[in-house]
């Protein structure tokens, strides 16, 4: 295979390194370098794919709005993907009152869309052919420096099912893909994020894999177990050779219980405040649909957890977020 000038100074030359893509969700000085790989790990709907999109945001926005106003790649396997969600994330990120022209605001929008690869897999050999299409991608963009798949375990069924009883046979896709992924992080020195979906329930975990008692989250419920309860990795060895750090995501229903709560209160005072301004004969609670609105809002939010790994470090960062309409805030 010949190699192109433009591929081989592209492949040569050092892309931008994500250490402080998220200074809160990894350890000090602990974050991904170029060729490194950030498994996202935790059941359904414990804010991975919204992890992901707070990434995507934070590399296409532009400088001046706190970007890195880098290229990324997004591997769509789930079929999943919420372009209108995305947009909705980029609006709450990127300044207003810059312009008071709204094709300007049209147009850095469509800028920072224009940073954003989509590729989207039905199936493992689809996703491997997807990764060697990625070769010319990488060879004739310079500023892409990020690659993001949602998720990497998507076909993990399909292939154990149509690969018989040889576990070798169930694997071979996965290590194909894990070695082509391998060779272009070699190559090109990009950062990858993957979401992985929690199917095996560690049940030789212990407190060891816990967070410290200073920064351990509330006790889990049945409904809502701890991280480390569902952290066994079930992938192809290969593809857990390749991960360098391992966030570990859970729901915190003690923060969702709370929201209901100050919603609750919310509800009952504006409800006491209509009925009082009725009785007196007075003009209707303008703050009652505002009050009723910020509870709403409140209850809307969804909290969860982040414990981070690093086999790299041996470091470990324990982090709590938030996901509202404007994408994932810490806390």
């Amino acid at each position: 295979m010949t190699e192109t000038g433009a591929q081989l100074f592209s492949r040569l030359e050092g892309r931008r390194c994500l250490r402080d893509i998220e200074p809160r969700l990894f350890p000090e000085d602990g974050g991904p370098e170029t060729g490194e790989v950030v498994e996202i790990h935790g059941l359904e709907g414990t804010g991975k794919t919204e992890l992901l999109y707070h990434v995507l945001v934070r590399c296409i926005l532009p400088l001046e709005a706190g970007g890195l106003q880098l290229e990324v790649v997004f591997i769509d396997t789930d079929l999943n993907f919420d372009l209108l969600r995305l947009v909705t994330i980029l609006e709450a990120r990127l300044p207003k009152g810059v312009s008071s022209c709204e094709d300007d605001d049209a147009a850095a929008l469509r800028r920072c869309l224009s940073r954003l690869l989509m590729m989207s897999c039905s199936s493992s050999s689809q996703l491997l052919l997807s990764l060697v299409a990625l070769d010319s991608a990488f060879s004739s963009r310079p500023g892409l420096s990020l690659l993001l798949i949602d998720s990497i375990s998507a076909f993990y069924w399909p292939d154990r099912c149509g690969g018989g009883e040889s576990l070798a046979n169930q694997e071979q896709t996965l290590r194909q893909c894990c070695e082509q992924l391998e060779r272009l992080l070699r190559d090109y020195r990009f950062t990858v994020f993957s979401s992985c979906q929690a199917i095996l329930k560690n049940y030789r975990a212990s407190f060891s894999h816990a967070p410290s008692s200073s920064s351990k989250p509330a006790p889990s419920s049945p409904c809502s177990p701890a991280p480390w309860q569902w952290d066994r990795q079930y992938l192809c060895r290969p593809w857990q050779r390749l991960v360098s750090h391992r966030l570990l995501c859970a729901r915190q229903p003690g923060a969702k219980m709370a929201a209901r709560e100050d919603g609750a209160k919310m509800d009952a005072c504006a409800g006491g405040a209509k009925m009082a301004t009725c009785a007196g004969g007075a003009k209707m609670a303008a703050a009652s649909p505002s009050s009723t609105g910020g509870a709403a809002n409140q209850q809307s939010r969804q909290a969860f957890t982040c414990h981070c790994t690093s086999n790299k470090t041996k470091a470990s960062r324990h982090a709590s977020f938030w996901v509202t309409e404007g994408g994932v805030v810490f806390t």
